[in-house]
């Protein structure tokens, strides 16, 4: 099960947390973990059987009663994995990059495996120097790197990676990327622009990547900027099962989508939870990270909103929605998003007050400084691992489909 660091949340008038959670010290990861010195609360998930929650109620609120359930690999470390790579397999290896090995370790835990040992450096003047430190000759080599802020640094650190696995003879190289940078740069919007994304693209192919392993991608034409394969996860059913502990009323539950181009993101996350309402919040933006908002589409009076987004940057979007959504006799405001970027101000606009929680995932690796009250942060690496697992073992051994971890 993923694990979920839920920072001191503010408690909700509609919602409240199961009877089966329990809680639990949290055991730091020995070398890795830049959370450490934070106070946070470890809360042992939801169990499941067969796939479906504990309660009927939280079922309902998750499935909608249609028989639909959370992937079983998210509720525990999958024991059948780690047999099959402890017994059968030595040729699978997991290297991280310096942009966030605490998710790196937690895939390798989760797949009963070491981290690969790799040595990186910057030398005087700022370049990256990548040094395997193993073998890699006819390995199955997956490298963790998300390209998060500093994305120049990160990225080209990736590419070096890529290269060094290359030039010692692995046999497949799998760029797993938690956050792809440059993702919103995938169209030309205006004259004389450049598409970003296909640029990046090509870099990752060209210095030898097999395959590409990304969660949640700002959008789905960027898969068809890469030729070679790209697995695309989605990080919903991580929200969805910490959603799942809360009981809640279909009846005062909204959806909201923050703009036009999320709506098919929000359909999609308000049919898991009981196919719920919809709403939409027009903006209409003046230039890059800033946006106005116009109004609003559908009803939300009275009721408790669920913003649901890809990536808060700047939280200019999400907040301004927040706040008309309040305009608008909102109840509650709930912020889901998987990717936290959070530049600034985004820390001062999502901590003033306009959200009862604001619910991330670990893709990128939050700040000590950036955490505030309300902040609830889920593990992916449970997600990440089992998809690992299936393409290295290409999802042979009597394993449940692709359908099931929600992968394009």
């Amino acid at each position: 099960m993923s694990t979920l660091l839920h920072c001191n949340s503010a408690s909700s008038s509609a919602f409240t947390h199961s009877p089966h959670h329990r809680i639990a010290p949290i055991k730091p990861l020995p070398r890795f973990s830049p959370l450490n010195a934070v106070r946070c609360r470890l809360i042992e998930p939801l169990k499941f059987d067969n796939g479906r929650a504990a309660t009927n109620q939280a079922a309902d609120m998750l499935i909608g009663g249609s028989g639909t359930a959370i992937p079983s690999f998210l509720v525990a470390p999958s024991a059948r994995v780690q047999d099959l790579v402890n017994k059968n397999d030595t040729r699978l290896r997991i290297f991280s990059g310096t942009a966030n090995p605490a998710l790196a370790q937690e895939i390798a835990c989760y797949l009963g495996l070491e981290l690969g040992k790799i040595k990186i450096k910057r030398f005087a003047d700022g370049e990256i120097y990548v040094q395997l430190q193993e073998s890699v000759r006819g390995c199955d080599v997956f490298l963790v790197q998300p390209t998060c802020p500093p994305a120049n640094e990160n990225l080209m650190e990736l590419l070096i990676m890529i290269d060094a696995c290359r030039r010692a003879s692995a046999k497949n190289i799998t760029a797993v990327i938690p956050y792809f940078g440059y993702a919103r740069a995938d169209r030309k919007t205006q004259g004389r622009e450049s598409i970003a994304a296909k640029l990046v693209a090509n870099l990752i192919t060209e210095a030898g990547a097999n395959r590409v392993l990304a969660c949640d991608l700002h959008s789905g034409q960027s898969m068809g900027y890469f030729d070679i394969p790209v697995d695309h996860v989605y990080g919903q059913p991580v929200i969805l099962d910490y959603l799942a502990s809360k009981t809640i009323c279909s009846d005062d539950l909204v959806v909201v989508s923050p703009d036009v181009g999320g709506v098919a993101r929000a359909r999609a996350f308000a049919k898991k939870l009981s196919d719920a309402p919809l709403a939409i919040v027009d903006k209409r933006r003046h230039g890059h990270n800033v946006a106005e908002v116009m109004n609003l589409i559908g009803d939300v009076k009275g009721k408790v909103a669920v913003m649901v987004d890809d990536m808060i940057d700047t939280a200019g979007t999400i907040s301004k929605g927040a706040a008309l959504l309040h305009q608008e006799g909102a109840r509650e405001v709930y912020a889901c998003s998987t990717h936290a970027v959070f530049s600034p101000p985004a820390i001062e606009r999502l901590s003033s007050g306009l959200f009862q929680e604001v619910i991330i995932t670990n893709t990128i690796p939050v700040a000590e400084q950036n955490y505030f009250p309300q902040l609830t942060v889920l593990s992916v690496a449970n997600l990440l691992g089992e998809t690992v697992w299936r393409v290295h073992d290409d999802c042979s051994g009597g394993i449940e489909p692709y359908s099931s971890l929600g992968i394009d």
